[in-house]
This record gives structure tokens, C-alpha cells and sequence, in this order.
């Protein structure tokens, strides 16, 4: 009997596919490494990409400087989000977050530390995890997404405790530092906080419900919110709205058609992207500062590299629906993309 040959690709055809696989790549998510020279991207194929910021904003940087220098496939179905502690990246797709410790990552070691994923109702349910969110003083980990449920992490033990009250899909989290606090937003509407020390939910705002906000055309979900002490911003289907928290008011909303799918402070800005190419900029009063235009049709993540171990890659990432990762040295003009 003859022994089988393995089938090897051609390189015309591998090349072929390759291309293919960037014309239809989206970047869902970004994180910086600790020590703030390096960024990792996840896209649609489950691979991870590690880019080295200091290199590519190097004087003497070369077109090769602005590809990976390794690239890993971490997960089978999309990676939905990505967080960075002092030596982990936690990584997340379709039912499961992974740990990578860094320092291997960039020796190019890229195993996996652990997976572990939390106790779904059934063992058929593989629901996305569309969101991580670190919670520091508690040495805690959230996940959330399809199973409509926050799932909180114990990063020593490893065990889970599940916080309900969403009625579907999870979009978003943000982090009260001070308190600490969870706010969740996702398909049903609604914002969510959380009190994670008493594990229950004290908050509600209906965005959808207040007139002002509504945008029935658009729907009720809840794509992106962030937070500042009292002070939330959220958009989706709603308008993109500044929200005082103690009072659940609507205080600006903000004049951008388009539904909004990251949104951040930053300094005395706001700064949201999502459909159309443009970094937006707010001030805070409403009036549109500047819009930034990027190379990507549609903006999914932003990244701020404030790392204060290397201030001379302090700049703003911007990825979405395309193969390539914007850098913007400064808030005003793209500097260069950087590309999978």
C-alpha cells in the first residue's frame, strides 16, 4: 500500500487566500501589553497580532515595522475582546476566556496559561463573550455577552458568581473604580450597575424610554458606554447621551446620526466611533470638536495607550471593519495604520 502524501498548499494559492482573509478581516479588539511599547489586535479568524508601537513610531521605522511581529490563533470563532493586567492577557471569544502571560507572548511562546469558561444554564449554550472588564481591588475578572448574564471572576480561585437582570445580549462594561461598580448595557435597553460587593444590581436606566434619547428607527440596544466618577456616556441605538448618574438625567445629548460602538473619556473629551471612518471628539457641552477620518469604513475599538512606562507611545488606536489599526499620534490627523 502506498503511504500518503500530505497535501501542501501552494504558495500562489496560500497567497491568494491570505489576501482574501484581510479583505474580509474586522478587528473586534485591541489591548496594550504592560510595559506600553506592544498592541494586540484580535480579528474575526480567532488570531491574535502583536504589533510593536515603539518600532513602528520609531524615526527609523520601515514598512515592515508596521506588521506583526507574531501572530497566534488564540481562539476557534472571533476574538470579542481583549484586557491586559501587569504579566496577563486575557483573551475572549465564543464561550471562554484564555490567559497568555505576556513575557512569552514576546518571546514568541504564544500557549495558553489557562481557559476557563463560566457555568452556562446549558451545555449547549456557547454564547459569545462580547465584553471584559478588569476590576483590580478585587482581583476580578468580568465577562458578559450572549448569555444575557455578568459572570465575575475570582482570578485567584478561579471561581465564577453570576450577576442577572439583562433579558438579552450584553454589548458593554465600565468600571466605577472608586466604589467599586459594574455598568453593563447591552440588546435590552437598559443600563445596568452593578454593586459587586453586595453581587446585585441598584441601578437601572431605560435609555430607550426617555424621549429625548430615543431613536426608534435605530433600535433600543446599548453598543457602548463608558464612565467618569458620577458621569456616564452611552450610545447604540440611542443617542450618543452624557448621563449624571445619581440623578439618571440626560444632560447633553450629542448630535451624531450614526449609532456610536466605542465611546471614552479622555481629558476634557469624549472621544466615540462606530458606523463611518471617523474618530469623533465631543466636548462635553455637545459641540463636535473634530472628526478624524481613519482608513476603516466602520470603527469598532479604541485603545488609549497612557502607559506611563513609555510616554513615547502615548497614542490613540483606532480598528474596525478592515485588516489595519490606525495610530494617531496626536488627536488631530492619522499618523500611519498599522496592518494584519
Amino acid at each position: 500500500m502506498e503511504r500518503a502524501v500530505p497535501y501542501t498548499v501552494p504558495l500562489g494559492q496560500r497567497e491568494v487566500f491570505q489576501a482574501l482573509q484581510r479583505l474580509h478581516m474586522t478587528i473586534f479588539s485591541q489591548s496594550v501589553s504592560p510595559c506600553g511599547k506592544f498592541l494586540a489586535s484580535g480579528n474575526n479568524y480567532g488570531q491574535i497580532a502583536i504589533f510593536s508601537l515603539s518600532a513602528a513610531l520609531s524615526s527609523e521605522a520601515k514598512e515592515e515595522s508596521k506588521k506583526p511581529i507574531v501572530t497566534f490563533q488564540a481562539h476557534d470563532g472571533p476574538v470579542y475582546s481583549m484586557v491586559s493586567t501587569d504579566r496577563h492577557l486575557f483573551s475572549a471569544g465564543d464561550g471562554e476566556v484564555k490567559a497568555w502571560l505576556w513575557v512569552e507572548i514576546l518571546k514568541k511562546g504564544c500557549k495558553e496559561l489557562w481557559r476557563r469558561q463560566p457555568p452556562y444554564r446549558t451545555s449547549l449554550e456557547v454564547p459569545e463573550i462580547n465584553a471584559l472588564l478588569l476590576v483590580p481591588k478585587e482581583n476580578s475578572l468580568i465577562l458578559a455577552g450572549g448569555d444575557c448574564q455578568l459572570h465575575t471572576m475570582d482570578l485567584e480561585t478561579g471561581t465564577f458568581t453570576a450577576l442577572r437582570g439583562h433579558t438579552d445580549y450584553i454589548h458593554c462594561l465600565a468600571l466605577r473604580e472608586r466604589n467599586p461598580e459594574v455598568l453593563s448595557g447591552g440588546e435590552d435597553g437598559a443600563v445596568r450597575l452593578w454593586d459587586l460587593r453586595m453581587a446585585k444590581e441598584v441601578q437601572t436606566i431605560e435609555v430607550y424610554k426617555h424621549e429625548e434619547c430615543s431613536r426608534p428607527h435605530n433600535g433600543r440596544w446599548i453598543g457602548c458606554l463608558a464612565t467618569d466618577s458620577d458621569w456616564m456616556v452611552c450610545g447604540g441605538g440611542p443617542a450618543l447621551t452624557l448621563w449624571h448618574l445619581r440623578s439618571s438625567t440626560p444632560t447633553t445629548i450629542f448630535p451624531m446620526w450614526a449609532p456610536q460602538k466605542h465611546v471614552t473619556f479622555y481629558q476634557d473629551l469624549i472621544l466615540s466611533a462606530g458606523q463611518g471612518p471617523c474618530v469623533n471628539q465631543w466636548q462635553l457641552s455637545g459641540e463636535l470638536k473634530a472628526q478624524v477620518p481613519g482608513s476603516s469604513p466602520g470603527l469598532l475599538s479604541l485603545s488609549l495607550n497612557q502607559q506611563p512606562a513609555a510616554p513615547e507611545c502615548k497614542v490613540l488606536t483606532a480598528a474596525g471593519s478592515s485588516c489595519r489599526v490606525d495610530v494617531f499620534t496626536n488627536l488631530g490627523y492619522r499618523a500611519f495604520s498599522l496592518s494584519f
